[in-house]
């Protein structure tokens, strides 16, 4: 059983219908072959194979008898540290970035005295600056999956859940192999509650015991914060190069102005290019083109 305001935010993430409804249901749903309906009296059915990952996906929480076991925040910067984190996954333009970062105590005092911080907090140019400073610092990988790949990805049935499991785990591993020692602990800001994660990630998580899981981990550890501002400046150098190519300034989330931009590309180049460039999953796509169908009526 859920409340108003849950539902409304439910309904807001997922493309549903509202006619032609049986006695009792006020939405229903399609996706990534399950079905789901919303009732009047506030239950939810979600029903299909991966039932409970996709719930989790969408409602944040696995069901009580799944979930993890509530651990005490650390202070994670007073030992030797992997955080990984991504940047535009909420972004129609461009692709998504993956990077974990290897930050030892002594790398994260460094940090701090220059700025690193919750990258969300950070202006693009600062982002840049601060990038460049620590990228030569610290043992990192970064991960880029480009629109092309992203929307195949999307057409197997994959979430995008699934492919951030995927590259933290690889990120991770690729850190790993690069140092000499083992870290303290491996922090992951959270996107998914561990047994979603293990369930996406496709191979075993890397040091299990020492992995934790934080909700805005970008402000509990600086090696999340660090591997925040990298995947930023990876997103944007990656955004740069498309405007380059577009020959137009586009804007950063999935808002309004984003669905103007990409009427503009549609109709300047191809639906087809615009594709190459976006995910393809967002509701900006279908917005953008009818834009462009109003225009030409």
């Amino acid at each position: 059983m859920m409340d108003k305001i849950e539902i409304e935010k439910l309904l807001k993430k997922i493309t549903h219908e509202t006619e032609n409804l049986p006695p009792g249901m006020i939405a229903r749903a399609k996706i990534q072959g399950h079905s789901i309906s919303v009732y009047r009296s506030n239950k939810v059915m979600i029903q299909g194979r991966d039932a409970d990952n996709l719930a989790a996906e969408l409602l944040g929480a696995l069901p009580a008898e799944q979930q993890e076991p509530k651990q005490m925040t650390l202070a994670y910067d007073q030992y030797n540290c992997i955080g990984s984190d991504e940047a535009g996954s909420g972004d129609y333009f461009g692709p998504m970035t993956v990077v974990a970062s290897y930050v030892s105590k002594q790398h994260a005092e460094i940090l701090k005295l220059l700025g690193v911080m919750d990258s969300k907090n950070l202006k693009d140019p600062k982002i840049v600056e601060l990038a460049e400073q620590i990228i030569p610092l610290l043992p990192h990988s970064l991960l880029v999956l480009d629109n092309p790949k992203y929307n195949q990805q999307k057409a197997r049935g994959w979430s995008q859940v699934k492919m951030k499991a995927v590259l933290h785990n690889q990120a991770i591993h690729n850190v790993l192999n690069k140092i000499d020692t083992k870290p303290d602990y491996i922090v992951i800001d959270q996107f998914a509650v561990q047994g979603v994660y293990e369930n996406y990630a496709l191979t075993p998580i890397p040091e299990r015991a020492r992995t934790r899981f934080e909700t805005k981990g970008e402000s509990k550890s600086i090696a999340i914060a660090a591997s925040s501002i990298i995947a930023r400046y990876a997103f944007i150098k990656q955004m740069d190069k498309i405007e380059q190519a577009a020959g137009l300034e586009i804007v950063k989330g999935a808002g309004a102005k984003v669905d103007l931009q990409a009427a503009k590309i549609i109709e300047r180049r191809s639906l087809d290019y615009l594709d190459s460039v976006t995910k393809k999953d967002f509701k900006n796509r279908a917005k953008a083109l009818n834009l462009v169908e109003r225009k030409r009526s």
